[in-house]
């Protein structure tokens, strides 16, 4: 694996490579060193979850993290993202994990030349990407139900503005998993591979995994009716299926998209699964990563 840029383009088989060594890393206390291996972090939106994991993972593989501070750096000069990453190459710098706001850079990025060989992970793409997020939720769930294939999964909430909901999508699809989507007008967008239905009852009927979104207050274009979308669009311990699973990328709007109550319960200790089960996918990816420059 040279990058790993979307889910799209991956095949089955370098998805369950990923979810595979993933498992080797949390239950086989996997240890490799790529003491050679130089990454840098560069966020360019505010992260918690992606970034010290993947922090956690680079130092994990006994690589060596560097952490990009935009604000400090000269593309407050006027430097360009190709230029700023050609001069980190230059210096030894061979891997880039990128999170934007621009949906395309990171891929205009992996066309160009550079000084030295160096490789792109997308830690997340505006609106419509975030790869390493729908790996570690594939992970998560194929933890607790071993086959995905025919499972129902609903996805809740702020579908519009969530880059988790298209790249889970396009990944549950390749698995066979049934995928079902549920939100207000105001949140809806219809993509290919899930089913739109607005009515919340209907959409989590039988679920096997519930999948909450937050609600993304910093893209929103208008306010929004936060009680109606609570009263409406919750996840609570009343209408949360009695099989079903519970996710959800995180940050959580505590009270918003899911109570308080069931958060705090036993059955919404899975979103803290999920944040642990990060760093072993992230540790896997990298692996792949640092292992293909080795074959350079």
């Amino acid at each position: 694996m040279e990058n790993l840029i979307d889910i799209e383009s991956m095949n089955n088989d370098e998805i369950e490579k990923i979810i595979s060594l993933a498992k080797e890393y949390k239950f086989d206390n996997l240890r490799k060193n790529f003491s050679n291996k130089h990454a840098a972090l560069m966020f360019f939106e505010n992260s918690t979850r992606t970034r010290f994991s993947f922090e956690y993972a680079i130092n994990s593989l006994s690589a060596h993290p560097y952490i990009f501070d935009n604000s400090k750096s000269s593309s407050q000069k006027g430097e360009e993202a190709y230029d700023t990453i050609n001069n980190l190459s230059a210096i030894g710098i061979d891997t880039f994990i990128i999170r934007t706001k621009d949906e395309f850079l990171i891929k205009d990025l992996k066309e160009k030349s550079y000084y030295n060989k160096v490789h792109f992970i997308n830690a997340g793409s505006g609106k419509t990407s975030h790869p390493t997020q729908a790996l570690l939720d594939y992970f998560t769930i194929k933890e607790i139900f071993g086959e995905i294939k025919g499972k129902k999964v609903a996805i809740i909430g702020d579908i519009r503005h969530s880059r988790v909901a298209k790249s889970n999508i396009a990944l549950l699809n390749k698995v066979g998993a049934k995928v079902v989507t549920s939100a207000p007008i105001y949140f809806k967008e219809e993509i290919e591979g899930a089913k739109y239905v607005q009515n919340l009852d209907e959409a989590i009927k039988d679920a096997n995994v519930i999948m909450c979104l937050r609600v993304q207050n910093e893209r929103l274009e208008a306010a929004i009716n936060l009680e109606d979308f609570i009263k409406n669009y919750q996840i609570n311990s009343d209408n949360l299926p009695q099989n079903a699973v519970l996710i959800h990328p995180g940050p959580v709007n505590r009270g918003i998209e899911v109570s308080n109550e069931l958060i705090n319960s036993k059955r919404g200790q899975t979103i803290l699964e999920q944040a642990e089960n990060g760093k072993y996918v992230r540790m896997a990816i990298l692996d792949l990563i640092f292992s293909k420059g080795e074959e350079n």
